[in-house]
C-alpha cells in the first residue's frame, strides 16, 4: 500500500485526497486551518493541524517514509516553495507541486519540486479541446502540452493503412490504441487498415493533435 503526503487542503488538496482515498492509499493531509480537514476525515485519511513551513512540523511526519508529497497551497506561493524546499532536504522520494503560472513552475523546480501541477490550466485545456472541434472525444494529459486524445478517425483515412498514410510522419502523432464503442484495442501493426465508426487513440503534441482535427 502506498502512502501519500497532502499540505495544503483547498480544492485541489481535496479532491486529490478524494481520488487516493479510492485506491485505498494511506494519505497524512495538513493545513493550518482545523476547519479544513474535517470533512475528509471520513475518507479514512489522518490529519494534522500544523504550519508546514516550520521545518520541524515536516520533520516530525517521516518525510522519507512517503511514497510522494503534494505541494497543494493556494494562494501563498512563498511557503509552496519553502515548503518544497524543506520536503527536499528531508529526503521525501518525491515532491509534487501545484503552481499556476510558468515562472512560478521554473521557482518550484529550482527549489525542490520534481514535478509541477497546473490544475486548471490542464483542464482549460482540456475542455477547450474538445468544445472547439467536433473530432476530439477526450483527452487526458501526459507532461506539459502533450496529451492522449480520442480523436474521429477522418473521412479520407478509411480504407487505407497506417503506413500508406505515412500517419506518423504526415501528422507528427502516434497512434496508441483503436477505440470501437466501448472496447478499446491496441494497435496491429503499420498495416492495420482504418474503417468507420472508429476512433483513435493518439499520442503527441497539443497543437498537432489540433492540427489534424481541424483540417479544412
Amino acid at each position: 500500500m502506498k502512502s501519500f503526503l497532502i499540505i495544503g487542503m483547498g480544492s485541489f488538496g481535496h479532491h486529490l485526497c478524494q481520488s487516493l482515498a479510492q485506491y485505498e492509499c494511506e494519505i497524512l493531509v495538513v493545513d493550518s486551518d482545523p476547519s479544513a480537514v474535517e470533512d475528509v476525515l471520513s475518507l479514512g485519511v489522518s490529519a494534522r493541524i500544523g504550519d508546514c513551513t516550520n521545518v520541524e512540523v515536516l520533520r516530525s511526519f517521516s518525510i522519507n517514509l512517503f511514497d510522494a508529497c503534494f505541494v497543494c497551497m493556494g494562494t501563498n506561493f512563498k511557503n509552496s516553495l519553502q515548503i518544497s524546499s524543506f520536503l527536499k532536504e528531508l529526503g521525501a522520494k518525491k515532491v509534487y507541486a501545484k503552481a499556476d503560472e510558468d515562472i512560478q513552475a521554473k521557482f518550484l523546480k529550482r527549489n525542490g519540486a520534481d514535478e509541477v501541477i497546473y490544475p486548471e490550466r490542464h483542464i482549460s485545456e482540456q475542455l477547450a479541446m474538445k468544445v472547439c472541434s467536433d473530432f476530439v472525444f477526450d483527452c487526458m494529459p501526459l507532461v506539459e502540452n502533450y496529451y492522449i486524445a480520442e480523436i474521429k478517425t477522418q473521412p479520407q483515412w478509411i480504407g487505407h493503412s497506417i503506413v500508406e498514410i505515412n500517419f506518423r510522419a504526415k501528422y507528427n502523432l502516434n497512434i496508441v490504441a483503436i477505440k470501437c464503442e466501448e472496447e478499446i484495442k491496441p494497435v496491429s501493426g503499420a498495416n492495420y487498415i482504418f474503417t468507420e465508426n472508429e476512433h483513435l487513440m493518439v499520442l503527441g503534441h497539443m497543437d498537432d493533435i489540433w492540427k489534424v482535427t481541424n483540417q479544412s
